[in-house]
């Protein structure tokens, strides 16, 4: 089992390994469990088991359970069960029943404790750390949301056996853009053949990529800075979520827009950035995500505007300098465009996956 420190006030631990669901343990005597209605029976079971709650909450599976609807239920029931101030939240599934959880556990009497229990490859590496919790607005994804850490993080890597490959695939998204912005070895790792759930690689390369998120959020958790690097890709990804209404997966959206972010890298900074878009593609075609509707540069500009990097002089995207070196910066509208057509040509060829990614000599 691996651990990883988060600092903060308080600090937390993240535990990477496997059995850790039946290991859990809180400290609050009163909990509320929050899961997704599509998550293994045998998982809810052994939490439950474990934790005795005082009310079980069932939500919709993937982003149709972050929405202020479904929140408002939520909420509802808590307050129906007489959840106490100083009774917890646990949230137990992938990214987005636990972005759900983290929210309620945050606005909840003003506040209650949350724990979180990633249960997919995509909620390990990326929702379960930080302490961002949110849902949905139909003007963009995650608009209304809190900073709120959980108080321990529990990732059962006995869970991943369960997720079909695709599903897998796309959660190895947010560990490979950890690669680009801060550890270059996490790149050829996932998607290395020994990378998958009964793999080698796996425990190592999943703790090595959440260490990335860690050691950001401990230095800036607001996103006044550093943790907007953590975005990378992000842009793009949250407006082809939006304007699909979320019928791309968060991962395959956040692959392709790794891809255009790299694009637009070599295309403001040059040389130091020219192998960034073969690697992203590279990783695309090792995930493999259906091919994408129809898209117009308009539609999802319009989307990328009200993206959370805005400020009032505009939108800006995280771009590298090189690998490991990212930056946030604006870009003139003529290059985000000529770069859109180069990235639909790019995603619509036929060039097959090589063997490992394409890093700098």
């Amino acid at each position: 089992m691996r651990q990883i420190e988060v600092a903060g006030s308080p600090p937390y631990t993240v535990q990477v390994g496997p059995g850790l669901l039946d290991q859990v343990a809180v400290s609050q005597r009163q909990i509320a469990l929050i899961y997704p209605e599509d998550l293994p029976a045998e998982f809810v079971e052994r939490v439950q088991r474990r934790l005795s709650p005082t009310v079980t909450v069932a939500v919709p599976a993937r982003d149709d359970c972050k929405t202020l609807e479904v929140m408002a239920r939520v909420l509802s029931r808590l307050a129906q069960a007489n959840l106490p101030r100083d009774g917890a939240v646990v949230g137990l599934g992938g990214g987005a029943a636990t972005d759900l959880a983290g929210f309620v556990a945050a606005s909840y009497l003003r506040g209650v404790a949350f724990y979180t229990m990633p249960t997919t490859l995509l909620g390990m590496v990326d929702a379960a750390v930080g302490g961002k919790t949110g849902v949905n607005l139909p003007e963009g994804k995650n608009l209304v949301g809190a900073f709120w850490p959980p108080a321990a993080v529990w990732c059962d890597t006995d869970t991943l056996a369960t997720l079909p490959p695709a599903v897998f695939r796309e959660g190895a998204a947010e560990a490979f853009k950890h690669g680009l912005i801060s550890d270059p070895s996490l790149l050829d790792r996932v998607v290395h053949p020994d990378f998958r759930p009964d793999g080698p690689l796996l425990e190592d390369t999943l703790a090595d990529a959440i260490a990335v998120k860690a050691g950001v959020v401990s230095r800036d958790l607001t996103e006044q800075g550093e943790r907007a690097f953590l975005n990378f890709g992000h842009t793009l990804a949250h407006a082809l979520e939006a304007v699909t209404q979320h019928g791309i997966p968060h991962g395959e959206a956040v692959a392709y827009g790794m891809h255009y972010a790299a694009r637009l890298s070599r295309a403001v900074y040059g040389s130091g950035a020219e192998h960034l878009p073969a690697s992203t593609l590279n990783f695309l075609r090792w995930q493999q995500p259906p091919p994408l509707p129809e898209l117009h540069f308009d539609d999802l500009n319009a989307f990328m505007a009200r993206d959370k990097k805005a400020d009032s002089e505009g939108v800006r995207f995280v771009l590298l300098r090189a690998l490991a070196q990212p930056e946030l910066t604006r870009v003139p509208e003529a290059v985000l465009r000529a770069e859109f057509g180069g990235w639909l040509a790019d995603i619509r060829s036929p060039v097959k996956v090589a063997s490992a990614t394409v890093q700098p000599s």
